[in-house]
């Protein structure tokens, strides 16, 4: 499926969507749901250095955990957790994209300032009432993530008249708002594993292409979830494969933008994904 050509810029830098990107993720808490993404600091710096030498088109650094069940921390104990890694990245590739997955608008604001080069905020703005501010103020992209509830209680029982289209309705509802705040530069993530059930999570991706309507870059976030090890009856360092699978069918489904464990296995995903899409074209 073809997709809409999208580009995001903050200053000098800027990423296009000619072709599906990749984001190769950088969690630097100990309290993450895969045990192998889990970096401290100078480690993960060279993570992140390796996943972009993979292919990763831009790398997400987070300092707090959105596993379900996962105890919160605040913006000081997160800013301390990420400054590390996103300055070392930065001072090791200047040329680097860094999205920093953060709802408090401080450390929003801290890492803008340090050189990130987009907001990935799991509440779409509704938790910090300050992140809409500096969001606007420093023009940068921003991307927002649909989420039934909170970290602590989204898997309790998430419940849907339908869930593409609530879906769709929430994330449009946050759009309008953003743009007459004067926020365009948008991406929307359909939150898999926030606040779904195994079947909830199924029918976004199978019907992702719905989110095309609105007319923003679309990250998909599958990477080793649940949904995959729960299907197979494995566990997350056992789903890569089916990882594979799914990012597959995101990218027919137009996906521009896969949050990834493993760059190099999603990079191979892209690269064919390509093929096919050149040979259907040339014929």
């Amino acid at each position: 499926m073809s997709s809409p050509f999208y580009q995001l810029q903050n200053g000098a830098k800027s990423l296009d969507f000619s072709s599906p990107r990749i984001m190769g993720i950088v969690n630097c808490t100990a309290d993450s749901f895969y045990s192998g993404s889990r970096f401290m600091e100078n480690e993960a710096v060279s993570a992140g250095i390796k996943m972009l030498e993979s292919g990763a088109d831009l790398l997400d650094i987070g300092g707090q955990s959105s596993r379900p069940g996962a105890i919160e921390v605040g913006a000081h104990e997160e800013w301390r957790s990420i400054e590390t890694p996103l300055k070392g990245i930065l001072d090791a590739a200047p040329e680097a994209l860094i999205s920093i997955d953060t709802f408090h608008a401080e450390v929003a604001h801290k890492a803008l300032e340090a050189g990130a080069f987009l907001i990935n905020d799991i509440y779409g703005g509704t938790r910090d009432d300050k992140m809409i501010e500096v969001i606007k103020a420093m023009g940068c992209p921003y991307a927002i993530m649909h989420m039934q509830g909170t970290p602590q209680t989204m898997q309790t029982d998430p419940t849907y008249l339908d869930p593409v289209t609530d879906v769709i309705q929430w994330l449009q509802s946050r759009l309008d708002h953003l743009r007459k705040e004067g926020i365009d530069q948008c991406m929307i993530d359909p939150g898999f594993g926030f606040g779904k059930n195994l079947r909830h999570n199924f029918d976004l991706l199978n019907r992702l292409d719905s989110m095309h309507v609105l007319d923003c870059p679309i990250l998909v976030g599958v990477s080793r979830k649940s949904m995959i090890w729960k299907s197979l009856q494995c566990t997350p360092e056992e789903a890569l494969n089916g990882s594979t699978a799914l990012h597959a069918w995101a990218l027919q489904r137009g996906a521009h933008l896969l949050r990834v464990h493993d760059v190099r296995a999603a990079r191979e995903v892209v690269t064919l994904h390509h093929q096919l899409i050149s040979a259907s074209t040339a014929g």
